[in-house]
C-alpha cells in the first residue's frame, strides 16, 4: 500500500457530513486548554461518530435495506478543523432509495471479531466479521431482509458480550451473543425477542463495562436504570418491561448504553434539540416510568436520540486504541 500509515480522526455529524484530519491536528490545538470547536454544524447538527483510525483501516456503511459498502479511510475527504466536510453520501455508491442505517470502523477482517445485526421485526443475525473482507465497491448483500422489515443497527461484538434489545412499546431482553448462532453473509437472521401486534424494535445495545441503560420515549420522558436490574434471558422470548407506558410517556423512540460522563442530544420532530448531561437523569428502577427529560408542545414528539462525542477529549487518546463511535444512526 502507498498510503502512509498514520492515525486520524474521522468525525460523522449527525446529518450525514464526514471528514478526515490529522491526530496531530488535535493535539496541537488542544494544549490551549479551552477545548476546540471540532466541525462547523447547524443548529440542527452535532458531532454524532468520532473515532480514531488508521489510514490503512476500512469503514463499513449498512443500509436500512442489509447492503454493505466500504470506504477506505484514506479515501474519506480532508478537511480543516471547523469544516462540515462532504455528505456520506456522495462518497460511496449507495443504491437509490437506501439510506445509511449504521457504521462499524473496521482495522482488519479477523476471526476474533463478529457483527450483530438487528432489524425492526426483532431479529437478529451474528456473523463473523471475517465474512465481509472481500472489499467490493459497489457494495454487497450483508444480511436477507424481509420487505415488509428494514435494518436498524449493527455493532462489533468479540463473541462472548451481552446484548440488550427494546421494543417501542416498552418491553426489553437481554442475552449473552453466545445464545445466537453464527450464520453466513448472505442468511436471514434468528428471532431476537417475540414482538407482539403492532410492537417494533426501537433500539440494540452491545454492553460496555459500567454502563446503564438509558431509555426515551417519544413524549419526554426518560430514565436510566443498572445493568442489573435486566436478567439474562434466553434469545427469542418477550422479554420484560423496560419502562412503563402510559399516555405521558408514549412510545419508546430510543435505548442507549451510557456512561455517568456522557452527554445526549435530542431531536424533536419539529427540530427542537436540547443538550442533556447523562448525570442529571435519575437512575430508576427497570419497571418504572421515568422523568421528564424535555418539554415539548402539544403535537411535537422526540424522534431520535444520540451520545455526543467529545471531540477534544476523544482526539486527545495516544491514537493506539479505537475510541468507540456512537450508536447511533449517521445519515438520517
Amino acid at each position: 500500500d502507498l498510503i502512509a500509515e498514520e492515525d486520524i480522526v474521522i468525525t460523522i455529524s449527525h446529518t450525514g457530513y464526514i471528514k478526515r484530519l490529522p491526530v496531530t491536528t488535535y493535539r496541537k490545538q488542544r494544549r490551549g486548554g479551552r477545548g476546540l470547536n471540532g466541525m462547523e454544524t447547524k443548529d440542527t447538527d452535532w458531532v454524532e461518530h468520532l473515532f480514531i483510525a488508521s489510514t490503512h483501516d476500512y469503514l463499513m456503511f449498512f443500509s436500512d435495506r442489509g447492503t454493505v459498502y466500504w470506504l477506505k479511510v484514506h479515501e474519506i475527504p480532508q478537511g480543516g478543523r471547523a469544516a462540515r466536510g462532504k455528505p456520506v453520501v456522495n462518497c460511496i455508491n449507495i443504491r437509490d432509495g437506501e439510506r445509511i442505517a449504521a457504521l462499524v470502523p473496521v482495522r482488519s477482517f479477523g476471526d476474533d471479531e463478529w457483527l450483530m445485526f438487528a432489524t425492526r421485526k426483532g431479529t437478529i443475525k451474528k456473523t463473523a466479521l471475517s465474512a465481509y473482507g472481500n472489499v467490493r465497491s459497489a457494495g454487497i448483500n450483508a444480511i436477507n431482509i424481509d420487505d415488509d422489515d428494514e435494518l436498524i443497527d449493527v455493532q462489533k461484538t468479540r463473541g462472548n458480550d451481552d446484548i440488550v434489545l427494546a421494543t417501542r412499546h416498552g418491553m426489553s431482553i437481554r442475552f449473552h451473543e453466545s445464545d445466537a448462532r453464527a450464520m453466513g453473509r448472505a442468511t436471514g437472521g434468528v428471532k431476537g425477542i417475540e414482538l407482539t401486534g403492532d410492537d417494533r424494535l426501537i433500539g440494540m445495545v452491545v454492553v460496555r463495562e459500567r454502563a446503564e441503560l438509558l431509555v426515551v420515549s417519544e413524549k419526554g420522558i426518560g430514565k436510566r436504570s443498572a445493568l442489573a436490574d435486566y436478567r439474562i434471558q434466553k434469545r427469542g422470548g418477550k422479554g420484560i418491561i423496560t419502562m412503563q407506558q402510559t399516555g405521558k410517556t408514549g412510545q419508546l423512540v430510543a435505548l442507549k448504553d451510557v456512561l455517568p460522563e456522557d452527554e445526549l442530544m435530542m431531536i424533536t420532530k419539529g427540530g427542537v434539540i436540547i443538550r442533556c448531561p447523562v448525570q442529571g437523569i435519575r437512575v430508576s428502577g427497570r419497571n418504572t416510568q421515568g422523568v421528564k427529560l424535555m418539554n415539548l408542545d402539544a403535537d411535537d414528539r422526540i424522534v431520535d436520540v444520540a451520545r455526543v462525542q467529545k471531540e477534544e477529549d476523544d482526539a486527545e487518546a495516544d491514537g493506539e486504541e479505537t475510541p468507540e463511535a456512537t450508536d447511533s444512526v449517521a445519515g438520517e
